[in-house]
């Protein structure tokens, strides 16, 4: 098997360079990637993007069992990312790293032993797999079963890989966002983009037999500015992320991204620090889901539960809502940046209904949980890279739709606060207890939208906070930003969404 020396590709990496000289070092040939059908290719094929075959993974896995492990798992990946910034209307920064590894995983009963390797050579891995492998002892050895390869659907199928657009393609888009937030109010002093495109190949093959491959496309573009009107300044941000190609930042999405950040800039303006105290308080949809991932997801994530430390542990198929209120964790939504043709552990990824009419129905699954709860893999089991063994964690989340209707909610409300934008937050992932920073929202005052409000915190228990959800719209609606869950020293992508919602009571931090 052909080698290369993590000297070399690293060299080979840095800095911006012509893809087409990257992967013939890298053994992976630049029209084979173009060339080969993303998802509905030959194992062949995906075996050769890595220069491994069918007798090397197999070595390396009797390797990883050779001490009794009841199981194990090669990840393999090769990534290839890009950024580029802006500010003070030049481009000021460009920058490509280039990323290739296989992660080794030995499972002995609920404990996990993981290596990996930079070097894809038959002997660093064999040398990964035996350092996993001393999760176990045991003279009882496992055998992989022979490898074939398990198709996938393609959720987010793009026109055109990022790993073929040069740097030319895309200073373009990024100056004429720039010029647009520079136009659109003479009070715009500063302003800055940042951008990101991330291609990402994942084979991952385990001692069951089964084998997938995942082209993961990404991008992202973050724009925010500053204004100034007499000695007041303001800041405020808007950012567009998906799976998706560079079709994605068209002119009218372009223009989307420029307008919300500068109207959420001046809108500071005119914005004031309500008075404190516990009131009714409605949700915007969108990018309100962040306070339904970080109070509540996270205690539905299964090894919390398994663990005794979420509040959740013992509620499957008790009420943890009011009926109207269903919630799910779904890998299946289309280009989302949450969204996964299959889990790191090679599990099929679903729609996952974790509150079902108000009752708790399913926690998120691993290979770990699902097998300590006898149950099968609801898709959840992510990692970050290579270097990371997978734990469950959350894909795109969000509340279904409900009987009302965003006008008849705000009505309702005599006197409250209506959350549109949230920045920094903080979780007690056990109790579920929070505290998030409202960065954009309104007064409402007897049913009405009145003044903008700022500097205002919201401080609750998330569970709690499930349970006074009295009122649900039709308006579901998923944040386009770029989401980033961190957990265990690990982050992956992440969507939520959440439609208009009234909570009947939560702790406002304003004035006194």
């Amino acid at each position: 098997m052909a080698s290369i020396s993590r000297r070399q590709f690293v060299k080979t990496g840095a800095g911006w360079v012509a893809l087409a000289s990257v992967p013939s070092i890298l053994h992976l040939d630049p029209a084979s990637i173009f060339a080969m059908p993303v998802q509905g290719g030959q194992l062949s094929d995906y075996l050769g993007l890595f220069s491994v075959d069918q007798p090397t993974i197999r070595k390396v896995m009797e390797a990883a069992l050779e001490r009794g492990g009841d199981y194990c798992d090669l990840f393999f990946e090769h990534r290839i990312s890009n950024w580029i910034g802006l500010q003070d209307d030049a481009v000021n920064r460009a920058y490509s790293n280039v990323d290739m590894g296989v992660g080794i995983r030995v499972l002995k009963g609920d404990q996990t032993g993981y290596s990996f390797t930079e070097e894809l050579t038959s002997e660093s891995m064999l040398n990964a797999a035996k350092t996993a492998a001393n999760i176990a002892s045991s003279s009882l050895k496992s055998a992989p079963v022979e490898l074939s390869l398990h198709k996938t659907p393609n959720y987010y199928p793009i026109e055109q890989l990022w790993d073929k657009i040069g740097i030319d393609q895309k200073i373009p888009f990024i100056q004429k966002l720039n010029q647009r937030m520079r136009d659109a109010d003479k009070r715009i002093i500063k302003s800055r983009v940042w951008y990101g495109d991330w291609s990402s190949h994942v084979l991952i093959a385990n001692s069951d037999g089964r084998i997938t491959y995942d082209y993961r496309p990404m991008a992202e573009i973050h724009a925010s500015c500053s204004a100034e009107q007499g000695s007041q300044r303001e800041e405020g941000s808007y950012s567009l992320a998906a799976r998706r190609g560079i079709d994605h930042f068209s002119p009218e999405n372009l223009k989307i991204v420029a307008d919300k950040a500068v109207d959420r800039t001046i809108v500071q303006f005119e914005a004031i620090q309500p008075e404190g105290g516990e009131m009714e308080v409605v949700l915007a949809p969108g990018s309100s889901g962040i306070l339904l991932h970080e109070a509540i997801g996270h205690g539905m994530e299964a090894d919390f539960n398994r663990k005794n430390e979420s509040i959740y542990s013992d509620s499957i198929d008790k009420p943890v809502a009011e009926p109207m209120v269903s919630i799910v964790d779904d890998g299946t939504l289309e280009h989302a940046r949450g969204a996964l043709n299959s889990d790191d552990e090679a599990n099929d990824t679903e729609k996952t209904f974790l509150v079902r009419d108000g009752i708790l129905k399913s926690y998120m699954h691993d290979r770990i949980s699902a097998k300590h709860y006898s149950v099968k893999s609801t898709g959840s089991g992510r990692r970050e890279s290579f270097r990371h063994a997978p734990i469950p964690r959350m894909r795109c989340t969000y509340m279904l739709p409900g009987p009302h209707k965003r006008d008849e909610i705000i009505a309702s409300v005599k006197k409250g606060i209506y959350c549109e934008s949230f920045t920094n937050g903080e979780v007690h992932i056990g109790p579920g207890d929070f505290t998030f920073y409202v960065k954009t929202g309104n007064l409402i005052e007897n049913g009405k939208l009145t003044r903008p409000i700022k500097d205002i915190n919201i401080i609750g228990n998330g569970p709690e906070v499930l349970r006074n959800v009295v009122m649900v719209a039709d308006d579901l609606e998923m944040a386009v930003g770029g989401g980033m869950c961190g957990k265990a020293g690990q982050s992956v992508p992440v969507s939520m969404g959440l439609p208009t919602v009234k909570v009947s009571a939560i702790t406002v931090g304003g004035t006194v």
